[in-house]
């Protein structure tokens, strides 16, 4: 496949479907009014649509189904995406209480953890690595199932604050995709060194050009002066997806740099 397809296709489609986002937002009152709702962080005048969370998602969700195999681990990406953008819907209509966000951000943490998505080993400082996977826990449930606890509990972590971090480093007109948008191709590119060794590699690659290409997408209509502000959904969609790239890349230093 070619690889640079996938970016381009999400990036046409997230493109398109942000206008009519935009009618939609403006419709349904999903606006942020500096008059209404005072921020301290406020660079913008006027009213502007906040629910760009659902452009970018809908962008990637479609890619995904067109380009990337599905798994156990994409279903998961799937629906902790899909919890992130309906709850910054409700975000963007009236601000949800900052407790609920919390755990509706560990809720689609979590369904991506079970799905698969944990961190097997950590480089330690002092040469050599550190491995997560020793101490499993089995159970019955339709079929025999195992946690692998530390791996898990460190990848649940590594995505809740991955997510936070996004969230406060989203501010002026264009910031957030666009670093998200580069992020997200520079682990494609890392993922794709592994193909050789990994072959499932590519499809972490796929998964992250597409990631690249919602974002970037999204840019121009973010871009100053923004027509549209990617709202909570938005954000927290930028690090779930960056943490899960970091896992799935062996690139979580990386991402968090």
């Amino acid at each position: 496949m070619n690889l640079l397809l996938p970016f381009l296709i999400t990036l046409l489609l997230t493109g398109s479907i942000t206008p009519l986002v935009i009618r939609l937002a403006i419709k349904y009152n999903l606006v942020d009014n500096p008059r209404t709702r005072y921020h301290p962080a406020h660079t913008h005048k006027g009213v502007i649509p906040r629910a760009g969370g659902l452009a970018i998602g809908i962008g990637f969700i479609i890619a995904v189904l067109l380009f990337v195999p599905i798994t156990k681990i994409t279903i998961g990406i799937l629906i902790g995406c899909v919890i992130l953008v309906i709850v910054g819907l409700f975000d963007d209509r009236r601000d949800v209480n900052p407790y609920v966000r919390l755990a509706t951000n560990a809720i689609a943490a979590l369904v991506v953890v079970f799905a698969g998505v944990g961190i097997p080993y950590i480089t330690n400082p002092l040469g050599g690595v550190l491995h997560l996977d020793t101490l499993r826990v089995t159970f019955q449930f339709f079929g025999p199932h195992s946690i692998v606890v530390w791996s898990d509990v460190f990848a649940f972590l590594w995505i809740m604050w991955t997510m936070n971090i996004i969230g406060w480093s989203a501010g002026v007109d264009g910031q957030m995709p666009g670093f998200v948008s580069i992020s997200a191709l520079v682990l494609g590119l890392l993922a794709l060194r592994f193909t050789v060794s990994d072959p499932s590699q590519q499809s972490v690659t796929i998964l992250a050009f597409i990631v690249s290409g919602a974002f970037f997408g999204f840019l121009p209509w973010n871009f100053f002066p923004q027509r549209i502000m990617p709202g909570y959904g938005g954000k927290t969609l930028a690090g779930f997806l960056l943490a899960i790239l970091g896992i799935l890349s062996y690139g979580k230093v990386g991402t968090a740099l």
